[in-house]
């Protein structure tokens, strides 16, 4: 069972978000570069690199923009704000902030598959101020490393 996930048109170059395989978990974003000029990402460096598509997602759910695995294996490419969230109101166009932390300059140009696109419920809630927290035993407000390391 499928549901739907409305795409606009941005761009008329814009390859469409895809599913590469029928059980794939994420939509495949493409790079929608101007005048199909590639851009280079320096070792260290970042770039806002744009998909030519606006989404509406439904309410109670979100999109995650995630790293490509092959892309961070063979480049150190990733989504430097993984899993980049994109709200159910926002109808600007999706844009994907890649990092290389590789050592050698990567080029990503027009039609680049360069993150995917995973849409997940949320749930919204309402914080509600308390004086005091339930107890957990078994955890309380143990942190970083309080289970063990490894």
């Amino acid at each position: 069972m499928t549901d739907e996930l409305l795409v606009r048109r941005l761009d008329p170059r814009a390859i469409r978000p895809r599913r590469m395989t029928a059980l794939a978990a994420g939509l495949d974003l493409a790079a929608c570069l101007p005048d199909d000029q590639p851009i280079t990402i320096a070792a260290g460096g970042r770039a806002l690199i744009p998909t030519g598509w606006a989404l509406a997602i439904a309410p109670g759910f979100e999109g995650q923009v995630r790293p490509r695995s092959g892309l961070a294996w063979r480049h150190g490419l990733t989504v430097l704000n993984a899993p980049g969230t994109i709200d159910a109101d926002y109808r600007g166009e999706l844009k994907v902030l890649l990092v290389n932390l590789g050592t050698e300059p990567v080029s990503v140009a027009h039609g680049d598959r360069i993150a995917q696109l995973v849409i997940a419920a949320v749930a919204l809630v309402e914080p509600r101020e308390v004086d005091e927290l339930p107890d957990n035993d078994e955890r309380g407000s143990g942190g970083f490393g309080s289970t063990g390391v490894g």
